[in-house]
């Protein structure tokens, strides 16, 4: 298991930014796959954002255009830059893991990821 932890959370009104980290206690270059996903209250988990080994991005599209994922390697370091942010992007927001190269890196739900991390709370006000 990667543990995972999330920070950069916070509370926002509609049109600002927020940019959330995620530390890994492991080489970020030799996981397959790190995404960030959100659950909103009331609502399943979906998927954000998705990054693979060599750097190819992938987007949920109610995000493309205004958030961005990346990694740093030498921090072992996920972040996701939240731009035009709005209230209905209100939610916990969870960073993840996946070793498993059967499947494609996206921001899928199911086969879910395999590590998570506790979540960060972003709230978006009017």
């Amino acid at each position: 298991q990667v543990p995972l932890v999330e920070s950069g959370g916070g509370s926002v009104q509609a049109g600002g930014s927020l940019r959330l980290s995620c530390a890994a206690s492991e080489f970020t270059s030799n996981i397959y796959c790190m995404g960030w996903f959100r659950q909103a209250p009331g609502k399943e988990r979906e998927g954000v954002a998705a990054i693979d080994r060599d750097g190819t991005t992938r987007y949920a599209d109610f995000v493309k255009g205004r958030f961005t994922i990346s990694k740093d390697n030498a921090k072992n370091s996920l972040y996701l830059q939240m731009n035009s942010l709005k209230t209905e992007d209100t939610a916990i927001y969870y960073c993840a893991a996946d070793h498993d190269t059967v499947w494609p890196c996206y921001p899928r739900s199911r086969p879910a990821f395999g590590d998570w991390g506790q979540g960060t709370q972003v709230t978006v006000s009017s």
